[in-house]
C-alpha cells in the first residue's frame, strides 16, 4: 500500500522535479506538470494520454480511473494510493514524468 509521502518522495526523486500549489493540489512537473496530489492525500492525478491511460486503468481498475470529464478524455487519470504498491506508483509516476519532459 503506498501512501501520500511515498507519492510525494517518488515524484520529488525524478530529475527536474518541482513540487509547487495549483488551484486546491500539490502539483509536480519538470516542464509540464504530469501528477498532482489531492487535497486529501489518499489520491492523485497523472498526466497520461489514451493509450497509457487504457493501459494503466485495464491492469488496475481497482487503482487507476479515468478523470469523468475532459482531461479523462484526454488521458488523465486518478490513482488510488492506498490500492498500489510502492513498486506500482513509481512505475506510473515514471511513465508521466517521460511523458512531459
Amino acid at each position: 500500500m503506498a501512501t501520500d509521502k511515498d507519492f510525494e518522495r517518488i515524484a520529488l526523486s525524478l530529475p527536474g522535479t518541482e513540487a509547487r500549489p495549483h488551484v486546491d493540489r500539490t502539483a509536480y512537473r519538470v516542464r509540464r506538470i504530469y501528477a498532482t496530489l489531492a487535497p486529501d492525500r489518499l489520491t492523485a492525478n497523472l498526466m497520461y494520454g489514451p493509450s497509457d491511460q487504457t493501459r494503466f486503468c485495464a491492469a488496475r481498475p481497482d487503482a487507476f480511473i479515468p478523470l469523468p470529464n475532459k482531461w479523462g478524455d484526454k488521458g488523465a487519470t486518478t490513482v488510488v494510493l492506498a490500492a498500489v504498491t510502492e513498486e506500482e506508483l513509481r512505475e506510473a509516476l515514471e511513465r508521466a514524468w517521460e511523458l512531459h519532459q
